[in-house]
């Protein structure tokens, strides 16, 4: 009887402590470390906004120069939704959505799971999340 106890706490310190939607909710430095996103819930869905820069740059483009679209290029970088359309599939993990990525001007699907209070794993993707790329996101205090 120890042994099935033992087994089942075992199981639950494994599991991810971080099962409410609202965790994933703060300011977080990109992977790259160059971007501060603030992600917040909207309805049942997130949304992730571009705060700025840990290191601001005079250099650095201020506005959207990328989009292949020509008329959103003047659109400002400062305050522009860069995740979007994310469901909660429970225990940290977010799947559905879009991430844009202002350096190269393209959208990729992507899938969120917070791995603990202060970590995101943000998994961009073309058709099959197979194929993409992972960064680590860091959470920032507020």
């Amino acid at each position: 009887m120890r042994g099935i106890c033992a087994l089942f706490v075992a199981l639950f310190a494994v599991s991810p402590v971080l099962a409410n939607p609202a965790d994933i909710e703060g300011t977080w430095l990109s992977g790259d470390g160059d971007g501060l996103i603030f992600i917040k819930l909207a309805g049942s869905s997130i949304v992730g906004r571009i705060l700025g820069s840990p290191d601001p740059d005079p250099e650095r483009p201020t506005t959207d120069t990328q989009n292949p679209d020509p008329d959103l290029r003047n659109r400002a970088l400062l305050g522009l939704e860069i995740l979007q359309g994310f469901s909660y599939d429970g225990d940290g993990r977010w799947s559905g959505g879009e991430i844009y990525d202002p350096n190269s001007g393209k959208t990729y699907r992507c899938n969120l799971t917070l791995v603990d209070t202060n970590t995101l794993k943000v998994r961009g993707f073309i058709g099959i999340a197979l194929i993409g790329r992972t960064e680590t996101w860091v959470r920032q205090p507020d």
